[in-house]
């Protein structure tokens, strides 16, 4: 059955007995907000609250259900398209790791990543010189995971005595 049919019957039950209108069933079933048009930003909250995974279902979510979801459960981040700066550090400062959930981290996020866990830099694309540095210079053998080192991280590798 397509979702659309799905959308149609669920609708067609609230009509006929509004206990089970679509706007109060996804209370109990966070996973019913993918057939409400334009959910209200309190109904986004109360889902993501109850389970931050939901946020898949919610198109154009605000960046306030955006950080409900990811305080809540960092991984959630991964179905956020674009999440905003500030988004994306709230997932990877309590969660590092989630840093392989964000396409195009800003040199912000690619810091805070590693400068907890120096490795972090395989998960981000072409990072910033500034990012390098960062993670070589907590561990200089994680310019293993670097595609194109400049100069400058090349430099403090072998400055720190690792043959590269």
């Amino acid at each position: 059955m397509e979702n659309n049919q799905l959308k149609n019957i669920l609708t067609k039950i609230g009509e006929v007995n509004p206990k089970y209108d679509l706007e109060k069933q996804v209370y109990n079933n966070s996973e019913l907000i993918q057939f409400i048009d334009n959910p209200s930003e309190e109904v986004q909250l109360a889902v993501v609250e109850k389970n931050p995974n939901s946020i898949k279902y919610i198109q154009n979510p605000s960046q306030k259900v955006q950080l409900a979801a990811v305080k809540k459960e960092q991984h959630s981040i991964r179905y956020i398209q674009n999440p905003s700066e500030k988004v994306q550090l709230a997932a990877v400062e309590k969660k590092p790791y989630t840093i392989r959930f964000i396409q195009n981290p800003t040199e912000e996020v690619g810091l805070a990543a590693v400068e907890k866990l120096s490795f972090l830099i395989q998960y981000i694309k072409n990072p910033t010189e500034r990012v390098q540095l960062t993670a070589v210079n907590k561990d200089p053998r994680t310019i293993i995971y670097i595609k194109n080192p400049t100069q400058r991280v090349i430099q403090l590798v072998r400055s720190k005595g690792v043959r590269i």
